[in-house]
């Protein structure tokens, strides 16, 4: 964390985004993403460099109804006309929900405690045309009965090697995840939801690719344990796409 230098201030941010149209997150030199296309408005709004630091640093075509971010500003502008600004120059499909003053102690990264992700899917035969960028279509309901005993066996503190991204350098794959559940939406969809103190790379992804092909068979439940905890990613299933993927909230 970059020390706050005199007359500096923290501002966190609360933003919602469709990450169809961006190369995730993270700052890179293949724009457009999240990370560059906000701090390239905030420079203008302040006059001055900065950097924008996210809770999550989500992939190319991932969404995101509650990230958070924060940046360090000599400006003196108050945060509710941040908010307003930022609305008025982004493109429309990024929202900041809201903007607030942050103790200089504030990480919107290292500061966490929890996150949530939601994964939604879709069963039909054929995508809605104004669905296709934000959900998986399965073309024949999964057993859900049997992805849910698949769910209650993720509960808890455990090593989660078996679903992060294969060449990860994680040093400690260990996860407690406090929620892993199935909620019904109005529109004959289903998600997944997924509350852990921390997400490994493409984690959730992983998980739901594997549970999936647990709801429809092509693994028993102990096949499904024993992925868990073989801590090896190639004993479990290929992701899930990056459509139906948002992160929903994150807990400090």
């Amino acid at each position: 964390m970059a020390p706050m230098t005199h007359g500096e201030r923290k501002i966190r941010l609360l933003i919602a985004y469709d990450g169809t149209a961006y190369r995730g997150w993270q700052r890179q030199k293949e724009d457009p993403t999240l990370q560059g296309t906000i701090e390239r408005v905030l420079q203008k709004i302040t006059g001055h460099p900065l950097s924008l630091i996210g809770a999550g640093r989500t992939d190319a075509g991932v969404h995101a109804w509650g990230q958070v971010a924060h940046f360090q500003t000599r400006s003196t502008l108050p945060p509710e006309r941040f908010k307003t600004a930022l609305n008025a120059l982004l493109p429309k499909d990024i929202l900041i929900r809201a903007a607030e003053e942050a103790a200089a102690d504030f990480h919107a990264r290292y500061s966490a405690k929890a996150k949530v992700y939601d994964y939604w899917v879709l069963v039909g035969p054929c995508t809605p045309p104004f669905l296709r960028n934000y959900v998986w279509v399965l073309e024949k309901a999964p057993d859900w009965e049997r992805i849910g005993r698949g769910l209650a066996l993720l509960l808890g503190k455990r090593d989660f090697s078996s679903f992060q991204t294969q060449g990860s350098r994680v040093s400690h794959p260990v996860r407690t995840l406090f929620q892993a559940s199935l909620l019904p939406v109005p529109w004959g969809g289903i998600r997944f939801r997924f509350k852990a103190d921390g997400f490994l790379r493409h984690m959730v992804r992983n998980l739901v690719g594997t549970l999936v092909r647990l709801g429809t068979g092509r693994i028993s439940l102990e096949e499904f344990q024993e992925i868990l905890e073989a801590k090896d990613r190639s004993r479990a299933a290929a992701s899930a796409p990056a459509k139906g993927l948002y992160l929903r909230k994150v807990f400090y």
